[in-house]
């Protein structure tokens, strides 16, 4: 009984940090994101989502991260794999931070372009790693892989309208 309790503890300390190590990635991407006046002053295509959606969504996938991530580390049940399901969330995070990095506060939305495609990828290679160990921590991500696509084609979009930079 003890040994069970221990189990659920351990999980729920888990989740915590999947949570943690989740937001903070959110938290340091938001701070890198400066709507100032060069971001309001981009021309954006016509199907643009309105910027306080933007929230909404990011909340929803890092919400979605952490779970799948969870779900992979409980299922994870050898070092080996858990520091692969370690690898590849915190490569998709650097990515992650670093495409804000580019695309707002340095003005960079086309070198942003070129680095959607390494996060896009890291995403991939998420919902492919993560398949063995668990199903779900893979289903989990497609929201994020949706999303990313289309905020590809917006940056693309953006730098169509707008480039040179």
């Amino acid at each position: 009984m003890a040994a069970l309790r221990r189990m659920k503890s351990q999980a729920l300390i888990r989740l915590a940090l999947a949570f943690v190590f989740s937001y903070a990635t959110a938290g340091i991407g938001a701070a890198l994101t400066e709507l100032g006046p060069w971001y309001f002053a981009l021309r954006q295509p016509a199907w643009k989502p309105p910027d306080a959606a933007f929230g909404v969504i990011w909340t929803t996938i890092f919400t979605l991260c952490a779970i799948s991530g969870w779900l992979a580390w409980q299922a994870a049940d050898t070092p080996a794999l858990r520091r692969r399901v370690a690898g590849l969330f915190a490569a998709n995070a650097f990515l992650n931070m670093f495409w804000s990095a580019l695309y707002f506060k340095w003005q960079r939305p086309d070198w942003a372009l070129i680095e959607v495609v390494f996060l896009w990828l890291s995403i991939v290679a998420l919902i492919v790693g993560l398949w063995r160990l668990s199903r779900w921590a893979s289903v989990l991500l497609l929201t994020y892989l949706v999303w990313v696509s289309i905020a590809a084609v917006l940056n693309l979009e953006t730098v169509s309208l707008n480039g040179p930079f």
